[in-house]
């Protein structure tokens, strides 16, 4: 049996069986699932964020999904608020906390804490935008790789509000907004961690598993899941709902400047760029242990050496 009170993470890049594996260790272990995930978060949004189905949710759980209208935001302090309240609870009844997800900043906050950040400077967000309506929001993205590579790699090129933001805190604190980010840990997190990260070794196969994901989901009626968000009068693509991987490009779709078979390889081609900065966050993880999911006996030999 293993030692009690702790708390599992399963992390790693999209596609990688972390939903297949949290739900072995619900069979096997007396355990509640909280999902580490910005995408599944939001209602209305089940086929692109490859959210477990009713069926599977009502076998398992999970905490912390369909919790926001796509209209709203998230942050990773409410994040870390919300998990800590559920890891107490799940604790309480003596079980086993199985967080889950690909978001790296949910899982480094949990761990290490948010330090307080700026408020909004509104002269200097209007400066940065003038310098986007100039120069293009890749400009700034490649300005803010050399400033905060960190932040770089985590936010796509196509993200204006999170790169203005990046840009913002730096100008006005001197510092980057990841050394901010982590600057300070406000309260150590009180719990000892079993850290899994699965990451394919063999990539090609990894692509092949994240373009068969993408076929079932077009063939699931993803595209009709977000006709239905576009249709919605109040949402666009300034929100973050809208700019996951997937929605985006299928927006663009809807908006007739790609045709279908663009969107398709611009959808894949965005998804392994996210799982390319899903393993760059994950080598930055101290005291992980890395399985190659695709392995045969993965899952039994994670569990085995859970209980030692």
């Amino acid at each position: 049996m293993m030692k009690s009170p702790h708390v599992i993470f399963i992390m790693g890049p999209t596609a990688t069986g972390k939903t297949d594996l949290a739900l072995y260790l619900h069979e096997n272990i007396d355990s509640e699932i909280i999902s580490v995930d910005s995408a599944m978060i939001y209602k209305d949004m089940n086929i692109g964020t490859a959210k477990p189905d009713k069926e599977l949710l009502a076998k398992a759980p999970h905490r912390l999904i369909d919790i926001r209208n796509p209209l709203e935001s998230y942050s990773a302090a409410q994040f870390r608020d919300d998990a800590n309240l559920a890891i107490k609870e799940i604790l309480a009844k003596n079980r086993t906390p199985v967080l889950v997800g690909g978001t790296g900043l949910y899982f480094r906050a949990l761990e290490q804490g948010l330090a307080d950040l700026p408020e909004a400077n509104y002269s200097i967000r209007a400066r940065i935008e003038a310098d986007a309506d100039a120069d293009g929001w890749n400009t700034l993205h490649k300005r803010l790789k050399i400033i905060d590579p960190d932040a770089a790699n985590r936010i796509n090129e196509n993200d204006s509000q999170r790169i203005q933001r990046a840009l913002e805190v730096y100008e006005i604190t001197g510092k980057t907004l990841t050394s901010l980010i982590f600057a300070e840990r406000k309260e150590p997190f009180p719990y000892p961690i079993k850290k899994i990260i699965l990451s394919p070794k063999d990539r090609s196969v990894h692509h092949d598993r994240v373009k068969h994901r993408f076929l079932e989901m077009l063939k699931s009626g993803f595209v009709d899941e977000v006709e239905a968000l576009y249709r919605r009068s109040d949402l666009s693509l300034n929100l973050p709902s809208m700019r996951l991987v997937g929605y985006r490009q299928v927006w663009h779709y809807l908006d007739e400047e790609c045709n279908y078979e663009e969107m398709c390889n611009y959808v894949l081609i965005a998804t392994r760029q996210l799982a390319k900065r899903q393993i760059t966050w994950c080598r930055s993880e101290g005291n992980a242990e890395w399985y190659d999911p695709y392995q045969n006996g993965a899952f039994s030999e994670i569990l085995k050496n859970l209980h030692n």
